[in-house]
């Protein structure tokens, strides 16, 4: 019984050798374990066009062994601040040239109001004409205050 015994421990020992070994009767040979698949981000980045909201919300960032991948997190953060910099630069442009436009909008307006004749009434109600009017009275008042 002691041979039948350690003849069927080496049978189980060499088949269980033979199992992960490989060799295990598909035939092939072949690796009983699959290659392990890289934990890389899925949905990359656009490189054609500019991010939206949707590219920003369906980014999902690898895991690594304490957190995140640091090389992949960098890039879309760095591409992300890029972005960011880039729209903020294009407003501020933007923006100056609203401004541009206003300010010259505003010196046409004034400019055709003075071509056209149209004054600015003074506070009181008087003209021009009243002014040189008033002016024009002062005047011999003056002169014969100084020919007496």
């Amino acid at each position: 019984m002691f041979w039948f015994l350690l003849i069927a421990l080496v049978v189980v020992v060499a088949a269980v050798t033979l199992a992960v070994a490989g060799g295990g009767g598909d035939g092939g040979g072949g690796d009983v374990l699959p290659e392990a698949a890289h934990d890389r981000m899925a949905w990359p980045l656009p490189a054609g066009r500019p991010l939206g909201r949707a590219d920003v919300e369906a980014l999902r960032l690898p895991l690594a062994l304490r957190g995140y991948r640091m090389a992949e997190t960098d890039d879309a953060l760095d591409r992300l601040g890029a972005e960011l910099a880039e729209r903020d630069a294009r407003i501020a442009e933007l923006e100056a040239a609203l401004a541009g436009a206003q300010a010259a909008a505003i010196g046409v307006q004034g400019l055709l109001e003075r071509e056209s004749g149209v004054v600015e009434e003074r506070p009181g109600g008087e003209g021009p004409e009243q002014e040189q009017g008033r002016q024009a009275e002062q005047e011999p008042q003056d002169s014969q205050g100084k020919a007496s």
